[in-house]
């Protein structure tokens, strides 16, 4: 597929969002809240931030659709599309997240009942994203249960590499239990979306060029993509990148999104240093632009098998 920027800026934007407030709330369950002096003050500046990361993803949608002022009528077909789904479930987490923010603004006490209800749009929200892609079947690499096990991982280990950086430089006490989780949710990421790497190295195309073009003759040789120049076909469903390529930005967002987050978390946690905590947070969303460019990239669509002198 040839990925669009808008979209990867959007499921980037949106779950590093969520992993921030799922950490916030759950520090707000250990009783951060009420326990330290500034707490709330914390929360809400980091609560802002969430909101700032869930908008600019918001926004980012706009610039893949063809007419914006029609964004409505994305979200009338909720009874069978995971697409619209999506777009009701991100504005409702957003406006629950605004209120959780605002409530711990006015230091209101109903903030952990109305942050149980923000996770839970929140959850939804990673399981309406995940699936846009994970129930398009004819796309082998991306109709597996990896799909959403990966778009939450990788949500929850920007989020909480964010949050341990914020803490870094407003509520410290919080720096180790943020760390803890961004080094543990940035290595569950790794190895589930490694193994996700090796199922689709795995794959075989279920289509081929007889069965894409409807004729059965052994012997099938593609001599012109059968247009004077390119069209819509060759365009969307095809990145024009070479292998070569791929393989160098698979190993890209492998390093930048997994690798080097780690190392720089291990040595900003060991050594309090705030500068190398917010590099890790800063590497790790330039990896995972890499990654979900490559998730994107990698899906192989069958129409391909008939434009393949272009492919």
């Amino acid at each position: 597929m040839n990925p669009a920027f808008s979209v990867i800026f959007l499921t980037t934007l949106i779950g590093a969002g969520q992993g921030l407030f799922l950490a916030l709330f759950g520090a707000e369950l250990a009783g951060y809240s009420s326990a330290a002096s500034g707490a709330r003050g914390f929360l809400v500046m980091a609560g802002v931030v969430a909101l700032a990361l869930t908008g600019g993803g918001l926004v980012a949608s706009f610039f893949h659709l063809g007419r914006p002022e029609r964004a409505w009528r994305s979200a009338t077909m909720w009874r069978t599309s995971w697409l619209s789904r999506e777009v009701i479930a991100l504005p409702v987490f957003m406006g629950l997240l605004f209120l959780w923010t605002v409530g711990h603004a006015v230091a209101a006490v109903w903030t952990p009942a109305l942050g149980a209800i923000a996770a839970l749009a929140c959850l939804a929200l990673f399981l309406c994203t995940a699936m846009v892609y994970a129930s398009v079947r004819f796309l082998q690499e991306w109709a597996s249960t990896f799909t959403l096990v990966n778009y939450a991982l990788l949500g929850l280990a920007s989020g909480c590499t964010l949050a341990t950086a914020l803490a870094a430089f407003g509520a410290r006490e919080l720096v180790p239990a943020f760390g803890a989780c961004a080094l543990v949710f940035t290595l569950a990421g790794l190895v589930s979306r490694s193994l996700s790497l090796a199922r689709n190295a795995r794959l075989k195309p279920r289509s081929t060029l007889q069965s894409a073009i409807g004729i059965r003759h052994p012997q099938i040789a593609q001599r012109s993509m059968g247009f004077m120049g390119g069209s819509f076909n060759t365009r969307e469903f095809f990145h024009g990148r070479t292998p070569g390529a791929l393989r160098q930005v698979k190993w890209a967002f492998l390093l930048g999104a997994f690798l080097l987050p780690l190392g720089l978390l291990a040595l900003g946690l060991g050594s309090a240093s705030a500068g190398l905590l917010a590099l890790a947070f800063v590497v790790q969303y330039l990896g995972l632009l890499a990654e979900r460019w490559f998730f994107l990239a990698q899906a192989n669509h069958p129409q391909n098998l008939y434009y393949q002198a272009v492919s």
